[in-house]
């Protein structure tokens, strides 16, 4: 008997196959397709030869623990206890998985906010666990009247993303300032802020949870290197909870990972002595301005990009079919790859979105938008 008998393939899967089968621009899933900071390569040859090869301690490297402290505490001002607060964990996604088998159990309802990562469902369901599906405001805000009533004496999690895939949403002092007063209320709820684009904000900046004394010591936060150094194949992330929560997330890795793949553990570590997070959201806002400026006079609506490296268009003026089928013919029809936004909502909810991803480089960036702008 099947725990997910309704999962199939992953959209992003799916949508790259089919961009490949066509020959397509892939502007679906989320991964740059430029090269990676040279110094970045530099490390990894230097360190190749090293004696480095070996599991490293369960936790994470060492080294690399005390420069996430050392940047938590730069960003955010929060002090971390190197040994009890910190997990390094073979990227954000299984880091999330962890963090939700740890503390979910059968009969537990888990909230989470669509459009919605698609991995947070599977993995409360793995736990047994039911999840909660509220749907997000029109301008992808939180609406905390349906949270609050959503809420039940089952409540274990709420699951919050921040800057916000699909939508490049960021929220705003006072959505956390509500989120507070709300968590006031319901003292046994758990929060897991998924916060793998922190570095990738444009206009407003983004708040992370570690900056809110009064939700750290309820909060798992869930960051990617893979993300923020684009190194996505590398699948290196980590969380960030206090001692007592950390203790049963470390129960369930230990037996899931042990410990992540050492060299990137090792490179990332010097890395983060000479890289600038500051540059790396200059160079997306570059990319999201080519991009979106590109796009200006094409019959798509683009709406706001706050974060991420998202962008998300309306396109009611070009066709009427669902966002499945129109992402399909984008493909097969004008060699364009997108995600539709309906996968991210409970019962596909679709209201004519698609989400494209513009970490590429200029050359990949214009060829797609001069087919876009044909349509």
């Amino acid at each position: 008997m099947s725990k997910l008998p309704n999962t199939t393939a992953s959209i992003f899967s799916v949508m790259s196959l089919l961009a490949k089968e066509h020959n397509a621009i892939n502007l679906s899933q989320g991964f740059p397709n430029f090269p990676v900071d040279e110094r970045l390569l530099e490390i990894s040859k230097r360190l190749l030869t090293a004696n480095i090869h070996q599991y490293t301690p369960m936790a994470g490297l060492p080294s690399l623990l005390e420069k996430i402290a050392l940047l938590t505490k730069k960003n955010y001002q929060r002090q971390l206890n190197v040994s009890s607060e910190l997990l390094v964990t073979s990227g954000a996604t299984q880091g999330i998985y962890t963090t939700i088998n740890a503390f979910v159990t059968n009969g537990d309802e888990v909230i989470i906010l669509d459009p919605s990562y698609d991995s947070y469902e599977p993995s409360v369901l793995v736990a047994g666990g039911k999840p909660v599906r509220i749907s997000l405001n029109d301008d992808y805000s939180p609406n905390f009247n349906r949270i609050e009533a959503a809420i039940t004496s089952k409540t274990k999690l709420i699951i919050i993303n921040n800057p916000h895939n699909p939508t490049g949403k960021i929220w705003k002092e006072e959505e956390l300032e509500a989120l507070e007063i709300l968590l006031e209320r319901h003292p046994n709820i758990l929060l897991l802020s998924d916060e793998v684009y922190e570095y990738i904000s444009f206009k407003h900046p983004h708040i992370s949870i570690n900056t809110r004394p009064k939700l750290v010591d309820r909060t798992i936060i869930a960051s990617s290197f893979g993300k923020s150094l684009h190194v996505t194949g590398w699948k290196v992330g980590y969380l960030i909870a206090p001692e007592r929560l950390m203790k049963e997330i470390k129960k369930i890795h230990q037996f899931l990972v042990f410990s992540v793949n050492s060299i990137s553990q090792h490179v990332i570590s010097e890395y983060l002595d000479i890289v600038d997070f500051s540059e790396i959201a200059k160079m997306y806002a570059r990319k999201r301005k080519l991009f979106q400026d590109l796009l200006k006079n094409s019959r798509f609506e683009l709406l706001p990009s706050e974060g991420t490296y998202f962008q998300v268009v309306n396109y009611t003026k070009i066709s009427t079919k669902s966002d499945m089928e129109f992402a399909k013919d984008l493909i097969t029809e004008h060699g364009v790859a997108a995600i539709p936004i309906s996968v991210f909502n409970k019962n596909a909810t679709d209201k004519k979105m698609l989400r494209f991803c513009f970490a590429k480089t200029d050359e990949t960036l214009i060829a797609a938008a001069n087919k876009l702008r044909a349509i």
